[in-house]
């Protein structure tokens, strides 16, 4: 489910085409190219709160790649998910060694497997708005699509876990707009990027996943793992060798900063 291209520098190029939950969609977005353009007008208002009576305080609409750790902190995100198969067992990894990660979740998963929403939450992880249906080429849609696909996650995920609202809101495959960082943002949902992409969706072997951790993490400190989308036997074993990895570098994990 996952489509993301590799970077280099703090903003990284994300270029990429996956399959989405439901769709086939292929997109390319460039982190530089939106990264510091808000645009202009007034800030977009969600159509209806995503739960009745709900409301969330607006937070910068800027795309967050920092950790809230410091300058030794890293950030783990998990996208596409969740999945009955993969996400207990990236679980069961990330509470072996103490690490606390965001779960950038589809509107889809979550709502086909809320029980698994809520171990997310009951572990201590955060969850992120990764759109309804991960469609790639979201930027090329109209903002009333985008808005649906925004918000209509957020309702979702929220209903999933029980009440906990997504804190991010990452596009698929970096396809924001100025419109959809804005609408997340006023939101309570800070838009977020990465800067170390493990491309793990594409299977390239666990060893070249651990490389390239370890050869891109000079680029920031938000790496991108993924918990769906098809067999993730590597990405599992990858995280079961850079989860201890990191710790004896010297980085400690943290949440992207909001």
């Amino acid at each position: 489910m996952a489509r993301h291209g590799g970077g280099r520098g703090w903003y990284g190029k994300v270029v990429g085409a996956a399959l989405g939950v439901t769709v086939l969609a292929v997109g390319a977005s460039v982190w530089t190219a939106q990264a510091d353009t808000a645009g202009d007008g007034a800030t977009p208002k969600a159509s209806a709160p995503a739960t009745p009576g709900g409301d969330a305080a607006p937070v910068d609409a800027g795309i967050a790649h920092a950790s809230d750790a410091g300058p030794r902190g890293v950030n783990i995100t998990i996208d596409d998910g969740p999945d009955p198969a993969w996400t207990p067992q990236v679980l069961d990894l990330l509470q072996q060694y103490g690490v606390k990660a965001t779960f950038c979740m589809t509107g889809l998963q979550a709502e086909a497997h809320p029980g698994l929403v809520k171990d997310v939450v009951a572990a201590g992880h955060r969850l992120c708005d990764h759109s309804v249906s991960h469609d790639t080429a979201m930027d090329k849609k109209s903002e009333a699509y985008q808005s649906k696909e925004i918000l209509d996650a957020e309702r979702m995920i929220t209903k999933a876990s029980g009440g906990v609202r997504p804190m991010y809101y990452r596009a698929p495959g970096g396809a924001f707009t100025p419109y959809s960082r804005k609408l997340a943002a006023s939101r309570g949902m800070r838009p977020l990027g990465w800067n170390v992409d493990t491309k793990d969706f594409e299977r390239p072997g666990t060893d070249a996943v651990v490389a390239t951790v370890q050869q891109e993490l000079s680029n920031g400190p938000t790496i991108l793992f993924h918990d769906a989308g098809g067999d993730r036997t590597q990405t599992v074993e990858a995280l079961r060798q850079v989860l201890p990895w990191l710790g004896e570098q010297g980085y400690s994990f943290g949440f992207p900063v909001r």
